[in-house]
């Protein structure tokens, strides 16, 4: 993909992480950490991966003001300008409403893709080439594109887009509906129909279309941020922003915009994608699996007596050994304070007893 000065990536990198509780923690989140032991983070990886295709001060990130340190120690050489720092956490409306302001007041004929800062894409180059005509496409077209993924089995944890092909060009589909984590059966007739794909949340379209969308569906949001166009890059600029928050509701982009917009458009692809939402989908991508079929992150740990399907990471804390003996489907995950060992098909309830865990002990372990 040819870099294009008029071509932005906005990575959003705001996230806590809680359903990778106890090793993603409110002060150092997902985002952050090594979770593929490769030698590099997840925002890291996910900035290299647009630097192939992307001006290096082309490239923004959106993140809680408190992480901003976090990421000039990854990020040692992205320019100040490229950080955008979120008062409070208002959800994927407000970041990317805040994010296309900024840069469309810059460069009116920008256009960007949206992405999170943690997910796993294993074909880089398969990626890229879809962003490349998404971008192309968004150029001339007045279209919010996202990028569907093909599902290969019907998981409850993923959003599910349902699209019209067409017949001209099957590569750029119009969206029919959304639908948000189904039950399990639902999740199988989607896949038995053949017209659904998983929700990445990456997003494609220019500056002007995405205006006039938070325009249109999302007015209060257009008004807060446009009002805020003429304080950026000045001393006002964060006492600005910080009202902005103050008066957003906390709403996904998906809700507020995209499942009510009629323009909406998916390009189905396969690039070997995982959200990495949580430890089960981390085993499921992980290379490493023995004959046993588990999934060990460091060499102080010990399997006996016929120990399959689990996940095991100590990383955090590698002077412990951690011995297993004849269980199945766990996960087993221990750092310096707190031990967790979850059934691996029960791995969505964490996120749930992260929150109980704080209301309990406050701050201490979140």
């Amino acid at each position: 993909m040819e870099k294009n000065k008029n071509h932005y990536a906005i990575i959003m990198a705001g996230g806590i992480g809680s359903r990778f509780w106890p090793y993603s923690r409110t002060q150092r989140p997902k985002q952050f950490l090594d979770i593929l032991g490769i030698g590099k983070t997840l925002l890291q990886s996910t900035y290299e991966r647009f630097l192939k295709a992307f001006e290096k001060d082309n490239i923004y990130i959106v993140t809680n003001q408190s992480y901003i340190p976090l990421i000039k120690e990854q990020l040692p050489d992205i320019n100040d300008k490229c950080l955008l720092g979120e008062p409070i956490a208002k959800n994927t409306a407000a970041c990317i409403a805040y994010a296309t302001s900024k840069i469309h007041e810059e460069n009116t004929h920008g256009v960007f893709i949206v992405a999170p800062s943690d997910h796993l894409i294993l074909n880089e180059n398969a990626f890229i080439e879809s962003v490349e005509l998404a971008m192309n496409y968004a150029k001339s077209n007045k279209a919010l594109i996202t990028l569907g993924i093909k599902p290969n089995r019907p998981d409850t944890g993923y959003g599910y887009i349902q699209y019209i092909e067409n017949d001209k060009d099957k590569k750029i589909n119009k969206v029919k509906t959304f639908t948000e984590k189904p039950s399990l059966d639902l999740a199988q007739t989607f896949i038995e129909s053949g017209d659904f794909l998983w929700n990445a949340g990456i997003f494609i379209w220019s500056g002007s279309t995405i205006r006039e969308a938070f325009k249109t569906h999302l007015p209060e949001f257009f008004e807060l941020f446009n009002n805020a166009s003429k304080f950026f890059n000045k001393p006002e600029e964060a006492s600005i922003i910080q009202s902005a928050y103050e008066q957003c509701r906390s709403v996904s982009i998906d809700v507020g915009l995209m499942e009510k917009a009629q323009n909406v458009f998916v390009i189905p692809g396969d690039f070997g994608w995982s959200d990495l939402g949580t430890w089960a989908s981390l085993y499921d991508y992980s290379d490493q699996k023995d004959d046993g079929k588990n999934v060990v992150f460091d060499k102080s740990t010990r399997l006996y007596n016929d120990t399959t399907n689990c996940l095991v990471s100590s990383s955090l804390n590698k002077n412990k050994l951690i011995v297993l003996n004849g269980v199945n489907n766990l996960i087993v995950v221990d750092t310096d304070d707190v031990l967790l060992i979850s059934d691996k098909s029960k791995e969505q309830e964490i996120k749930q007893i992260v929150a109980d865990v704080k209301l309990k002990y406050d701050e201490k372990y979140s």
